[in-house]
C-alpha cells in the first residue's frame, strides 16, 4: 500500500470518528433564564424548580432532580444565589426533615446539604455578603393554640464551608428579609409581633428593633431608597437611614372584604404591583380578585381600577432585565400550574406551563 492510500484511509477514519461523536452538553446549562420556584403540595413534599429562558415558552422541569438523581423531598420555600452558589430552602411537612440544599448555581449539582438538626422551618434566603447568606427561620412550631412557640432566628450560612455558622435570635415568625448596605431588616408573621429587627451584617448581631405595626412584611426598596412594608393593614414607608416611618396609608377598595397581597416592584422600582382578593362564601370560598398597581410616590391608593383584570394565586415577580411581569397560576395543588407573562403596561405576552404551585421567581443575569 502506497503513501497516498494510507493518507486517504487516515482521513476517512477521522471523518467517521467525527460523525459518530455527539456534541457535548454545555457545562453550565443554568447560567441564564428565569427559575420558577414551584412550592408543591405541602403534604406531598413535591416542591421543585423549573427553568425557562426569556425567549422560550417551554420550561425545563425539576432541574435539581435532573442533575442529582433525587428530588428535593419537601416543599420549596425559597431560593437565592450568592456568587456561584445557589441556596435552596426545603420545608418538609414532617418535623425534623427540613434542609437547605447548596448547589453550583451554573450546573445545579449539589455541593452540600445543611440538615434539619441545624435548620427548622426555613422561610426566606438572601445574600448578606459575597461569602455569607442569611436565612430566616421559624424554628419548631406548635399547635394552633400556640403555633409560633419558639423565637424566630436568622441562620448565618458560611459559604466558604457551606455550613451553619450562627443563629441570630429575632422575633417569632421570622419571615421576610432585605439587605440594605451593611444592615439586614427582618420582618415577621408571629402572633402579636409589631416590630422589625435590624441586624449588623459585619457582626451578625441585632442592632435594634423598629415599631412598624402588626405582622410587618418587607416588600422591597423603591427608587428613592425607601423600604416599603405592609403591616396591620397599612402600607408603610420607612427611611432606613433615620429608622423612622415617613408615611402610612390603607389601600381602599369598593369591596371592603378584599385584602392586598403578592406585592412586587417594577424593574425601575417606581411602581408596585399587587393582588387584591377575597374568599367568596357564596361559592364555596373560591378566591376572587384582580391585580392592581400604584406609584411609590402615591400618598393614597384606591384599588378600584385593575391593572390586570384577573387574580394570580401563585404570586408575582418582575424581571429586572426586561420589566416583564411573571404571574403564577395555581389551578390546584394536585396538578401543574402555569405562568403568564405580561409587558410592563399589562399586555399579555404568553404563558408557560410550570409544575405544582409556581409561587416565586428568581431572575438570573
Amino acid at each position: 500500500m502506497n503513501r497516498n492510500s494510507l493518507l486517504i484511509i487516515s482521513l476517512l477514519s477521522l471523518g467517521f470518528s467525527a460523525c459518530n461523536t455527539s456534541d457535548p452538553e454545555p457545562s453550565q446549562p443554568y447560567d441564564n433564564g428565569v427559575l420558577i420556584l414551584n412550592a408543591g403540595n405541602f403534604l406531598d413534599n413535591n416542591g421543585s424548580i423549573s427553568l425557562v429562558q426569556r425567549t422560550s415558552t417551554t420550561a425545563s422541569f425539576d432541574i435539581f432532580q435532573k442533575e442529582n438523581s433525587r428530588t428535593l423531598a419537601g416543599g420549596l420555600a425559597d431560593y437565592t444565589e450568592v456568587n456561584s452558589k445557589g441556596i435552596i430552602l426545603v420545608d418538609n411537612s414532617t418535623a425534623g426533615k427540613d434542609i437547605i440544599e447548596i448547589v453550583d448555581a451554573r450546573t445545579f449539582k449539589s455541593l452540600s446539604t445543611i440538615p434539619s438538626s441545624d435548620i427548622e422551618n426555613p422561610r426566606v434566603a438572601v445574600k448578606a455578603t459575597d461569602t455569607k447568606a442569611y436565612v430566616t427561620c421559624w424554628d419548631a412550631t406548635g399547635d394552633y393554640s400556640n403555633f409560633y412557640k419558639s423565637p424566630g432566628y436568622v441562620a448565618v450560612i458560611d459559604l466558604t464551608t457551606n455550613k451553619l455558622a450562627k443563629k441570630i435570635t429575632v422575633q417569632n415568625g421570622a419571615e421576610s428579609i432585605t439587605v440594605i448596605g451593611t444592615e439586614a431588616f427582618v420582618g415577621n408573621t408571629g402572633t402579636g409581633t409589631t416590630k422589625i429587627t435590624v441586624i449588623d451584617i459585619a457582626t451578625d448581631a441585632v442592632k435594634q428593633t423598629i415599631e412598624i405595626g402588626k405582622n410587618p412584611a418587607l416588600l422591597g426598596v423603591d427608587a428613592n431608597s425607601k423600604l416599603w412594608l405592609y403591616a396591620g393593614g397599612e402600607m408603610v414607608r420607612l427611611n432606613t437611614q433615620t429608622k423612622t416611618v415617613e408615611t402610612r396609608f390603607k389601600i381602599t377598595s369598593p369591596n371592603a372584604s378584599k385584602s392586598p397581597s403578592s406585592f412586587t416592584l417594577s424593574a425601575d422600582k417606581k411602581t408596585f404591583y399587587f393582588t387584591n382578593s377575597y374568599y367568596d362564601a357564596a361559592a364555596d370560598y373560591v378566591q376572587r380578585g384582580e391585580t392592581y398597581s400604584f406609584s411609590v410616590d402615591a400618598a393614597a391608593v384606591a384599588a378600584d381600577k385593575p391593572f390586570i383584570n384577573r387574580l394570580f394565586s401563585g404570586g408575582l415577580g418582575v424581571d429586572p432585565q426586561t420589566g416583564t411581569i411573571y404571574a403564577g397560576v395555581v389551578p390546584s395543588f394536585k396538578q401543574a400550574g402555569y405562568v403568564l407573562r405580561y409587558q410592563p403596561n399589562g399586555t399579555l405576552i404568553d404563558s408557560v406551563k410550570a409544575e405544582i404551585a409556581p409561587s416565586k421567581f428568581f431572575f438570573k443575569k
